[in-house]
């Protein structure tokens, strides 16, 4: 089966300057997509939004966003996939159906933290267009539930960073969600498809990119809403191992300076995951 591709009416004549691209998979991007559209006089036509269901098979889902996009202001196409293709493929396929000069990356589960979040990224792009920018995370509006308390502690410790904090290590802290790519950049430096499943592509492009290109930081945060329970985030973590491995394969001088890396290796180990469980249980607890 084909991809099904859904465009609503302001698509076709829309000339922007940044498409925003949303990939999910069994994600609901309804909300961000309200949020986002809400935006759409003050961007003035300066924004188009491309959404890629990478293989959800949810017909109702799937049917519900169609009636929101036809009715949304911002130009919008929703591309529909019949199966998974992984997130580095999806981000590629992404890319290519943009036509905007710059593409910014933003996961399904984002929330933007003020009503002038694309005003912002298009006019940065209108004043400076930048090879890179990251615009940031926060957890301002994140669940404070028990169980994702230990995906929240580290979250604010690891990636909701301040900007002029980020700007010092600018090549660090570049996640593929909130992030702001040149066309000819993309173009010079794509996502690997050899990642498969979750984990380390982002950070293996960004190791890439920032050897070629300038990164540039801003104060442009949007909240992560997709917190994991402690099992949850230690499967997503032994699951990457491999990518993990790619990635330190490619760049072994960089990955063995990460505070990551032991903590990947222990992670690769299968029989140290239950006592990594049982302490980050320890720690939620």
């Amino acid at each position: 089966m084909r991809a099904k591709t859904t465009d609503n009416t302001a698509w076709k004549a829309a000339r922007p300057a940044v498409s925003v691209l949303i990939p999910f998979l069994r994600d609901d991007p309804s909300d961000l997509l309200h949020l986002l559209d809400e935006e759409a006089a003050s961007v003035d036509g300066a924004v188009e939004i491309i959404g890629l269901d990478d293989g959800t098979a949810d017909t109702d889902l799937t049917a519900r966003l169609i009636t929101q996009v036809k009715g949304m202001a911002l130009p919008v196409r929703l591309i529909t996939l019949p199966a998974n293709e992984g997130r580095a493929i999806g981000r590629n396929r992404l890319a290519s159906a943009a036509r905007g000069g710059s593409l910014l990356f933003l996961d399904s589960d984002m929330r933007p933290d003020h009503r002038r979040f694309l005003r912002d990224w298009a006019d940065l792009v209108a004043r400076e267009d930048p090879a890179v920018a990251f615009g940031g995370f926060s957890l301002l509006q994140a669940p404070t539930d028990a169980k994702f308390q230990v995906h929240r502690s580290m979250a604010a410790k690891s990636e909701c960073v301040p900007y002029t904090e980020r700007a010092k290590q600018p090549e660090k802290y570049v996640y593929t969600s909130n992030l702001l790519v040149r066309r000819d950049v993309f173009e010079a430096e794509a996502f690997d498809p050899g990642f498969t499943g979750w984990g380390w592509e982002d950070v293996e492009w960004a190791m890439r990119v920032s050897r070629r290109f300038r990164v540039v930081h801003l104060d442009n945060a949007a909240t992560h809403m997709g917190l994991d329970t402690v099992d949850a985030l230690a499967r997503k973590y032994e699951q990457s191992a491999p990518n993990f491995a790619r990635m330190a394969d490619r760049h072994p001088e960089i990955v063995a300076a990460y505070p990551s890396y032991k903590a990947a290796k222990l992670l690769k180990a299968i029989p140290g995951l239950p006592l990594l469980r049982r302490l980050m249980r320890r720690a939620a607890g």
